[in-house]
C-alpha cells in the first residue's frame, strides 16, 4: 500500500527531529566497493558507515 502525504510528512518530521544528516563524497568506484562490503556483512551502507565511524572514534579517543 502506498504511503499517504500525511504519513510522509510525519516520517520527514520524525527524521528531522531525531537524526543529523551528513553527505559523504567518494571517488568514482568507491560507492560500489562500500556497498559490496556492507552487503557482504549483512549491513546497509548507512549501518556500515555508522559502525566504521563509531569504531574509529572509540579506538582513537581511547589512546
Amino acid at each position: 500500500m502506498p504511503t499517504t502525504k500525511a504519513q510522509q510528512r510525519a516520517v520527514n518530521k520524525y527524521m528531522k527531529e531525531n537524526y543529523d544528516e551528513i553527505k559523504v563524497r567518494t571517488e568514482k568506484g568507491q560507492k560500489d566497493r562500500i556497498k559490496a562490503h556492507a552487503e557482504s556483512r549483512g549491513e546497509s551502507v548507512n549501518a556500515f558507515i555508522n559502525r566504521a565511524i563509531s569504531e574509529t572514534l572509540e579506538r582513537e579517543t581511547a589512546e
